[in-house]
């Protein structure tokens, strides 16, 4: 049959997008996949941007509800609107909600997101400052050593706080953390809640592009093998087509061009015979032989900002809150849909509603042995799976014992921060700072003391289960010009030895 020729109506393309999109989703991965998202700490510009970008890539997450929660709306409005118009331009079915509620964000949620720091600068500000005074030097100051300890100690609370709110809200929910200090609050999650959560961090995936370069070789075709904890992560194999490249890294790494990039995590990988996933500013602060006097720190800390430069984040975290003070950050963005990232958000989120297994490095906690050589009770940082059932961590075996040893170091103090910070107990974060590796290598038993009690002073307003309570101080005791000493009660065995020495002259 012939059809006479008419003209075509004007026609609603986005309206048809929509339909299409619609429809794509329906088909493949039925309407109950229409997820409810809660971004905790939106106001962080930068994360939110980039996990919405990713999540609007992923058709499951097509007619998804994304909740952007924060302390202050124009932030949160900002980014909504920012988001509205990539999602209108693309005909992405997605929704953005704003609101200052955290119970209204996580009603229902399927997925929670966290990203968030309680205190801000001011809090970091005294994190670095007055550790320094007492001659303790930090670069970044969010994992380890004093700042990382205090942070540790504010986060708690709200950690804590949100888990009441999802144990009646959403129990169920998938929860994806971004929050530092991730190895410690990881921990706190774990002893002080029943969150089905994993841990998140970049330093595997920005790491391996690193080896890549030095090594010549795409980072899509190296294999690898990492495990250890978060920030000091251990890539026990690296190989292309089965051969090893560690030859060729360790051969680079004796190269002056590429060891001034590497100063500390260089020096560790030709020590001990294994790279790992953090920069120099970072480890320079996990282990005792970097920042512990003017030698070291001209030795290995000498490079600007991240190489090692003295309160490098805090420098940076005000230039960049100065820039943008009175400029939108989001109004030099493109407004496109990016390519999607390499973060692992949106792809863990894709692997538990489709079913498709995904394999990333996570944080988990260790109570069924994943490294059997560090304790149960730690969090470690392990290749896991995420499928349609949850999260599937790996079991590595054990570590070479040297590289154990020095993520236990580490992992003591976590252990007495998280225990500190959900107890509310003053005298244990007295002894996770004392043995916080940087700070016992400079300072003295007491000088450690006198520096937790300070920061104790300056930032108890940001934490709420200390109220009350603060370390009590252990002043000096002086000992006057030609005191005597008591007489010591003498060991038996040690009389007889001087007996048997009388005899002998």
């Amino acid at each position: 049959m012939h059809y006479p020729a008419i003209s075509p109506p004007a026609i609603d393309w986005k309206a048809v997008t929509d339909i299409s999109w619609n429809y794509h989703k329906l088909m493949i991965y039925g309407d109950e996949n229409m997820s409810r998202i809660a971004i905790i700490g939106a106001g962080s510009l930068v994360f939110t941007k980039q996990f919405l970008n990713d999540m609007f890539c992923v058709p499951a997450l097509a007619g998804s509800t994304y909740v952007l929660m924060g302390p202050t709306m124009w932030k949160l409005e900002k980014m909504r609107d920012y988001a509205t118009g990539i999602i209108n331009k693309n005909g992405i079915d997605a929704e953005i909600v704003c609101t200052t509620d955290r119970r209204e964000a996580l009603k229902d949620a399927d997925f929670v997101i966290l990203t968030f720091l309680i205190g801000g600068n001011e809090a970091y500000t005294y994190d670095i400052e007055i550790p320094e005074k007492y001659g303790v030097s930090q670069c970044i100051g969010d994992s380890l050593g004093p700042g990382g300890i205090f942070r540790v100690l504010r986060t708690a609370p709200v950690m804590i706080d949100i888990w009441k709110d999802m144990e009646e809200l959403c129990p169920e929910a998938y929860v994806l953390n971004y929050v530092n200090p991730m190895g410690a609050i990881c921990s706190v999650l774990t002893k002080a809640t029943k969150m089905r959560f994993v841990g998140l961090c970049h330093g595997v995936q920005t790491t391996l592009d690193l080896i890549s370069g030095y090594t010549g070789v795409p980072k899509d075709e190296i294999e690898y093998e990492n495990a250890g904890i978060n920030h000091m992560d251990w890539f026990l194999k690296l190989e292309h087509n089965g051969k090893d490249l560690y030859p060729i890294l360790r051969a680079n790494m004796e190269k002056p061009e590429y060891y001034k990039n590497e100063k500390v995590r260089g020096e560790v990988m030709r020590q001990c015979g294994y790279f790992m996933t953090e920069s120099t500013g970072h480890l320079s602060e996990y282990l005792p032989w970097f920042r512990s006097s003017k030698r070291a720190l001209d030795r290995y800390c000498d490079e600007p900002m991240f190489g090692g430069e003295h309160a490098a984040y805090l420098k940076f975290a005000r230039k960049v809150q100065e820039k943008f003070r009175d400029t939108d950050v989001l109004s030099i963005e493109s407004g496109e849909l990016e390519p999607r990232s390499k973060e692992y958000c949106s792809y863990i989120i894709e692997a538990i509603l489709t079913g498709k297994p995904f394999r990333f490095s996570g944080n988990v906690s260790n109570e069924n042995g994943y490294i059997e050589n560090l304790p149960r009770d730690a969090t470690v940082e392990v290749p896991v799976y995420a499928d349609k059932d949850g999260f599937h961590p790996c079991h590595m075996g054990s570590l070479p014992s040297h590289l154990a040893a020095m993520n236990q170091s580490n992992l003591t103090v976590q252990k007495l921060a998280a225990e500190s910070a959900i107890n509310g107990d003053p005298e244990l974060a007295v002894w996770a700072v004392a043995m916080d590796p940087l700070t016992s290598a400079v300072l003295t038993l007491k000088e450690a003391r006198d520096m937790s009690i300070e920061l104790f002073e300056h930032e108890m307003k940001w934490l709420p289960q200390f109220s009350g309570k603060k370390p009590g101080s252990v002043p000096d005791i002086d000992i006057p010009e030609g005191t005597v000493g008591v007489p010591v009660p003498e060991d038996p065995a040690l009389a007889i030895n001087k007996r048997f020495a009388k005899l002998g002259e």
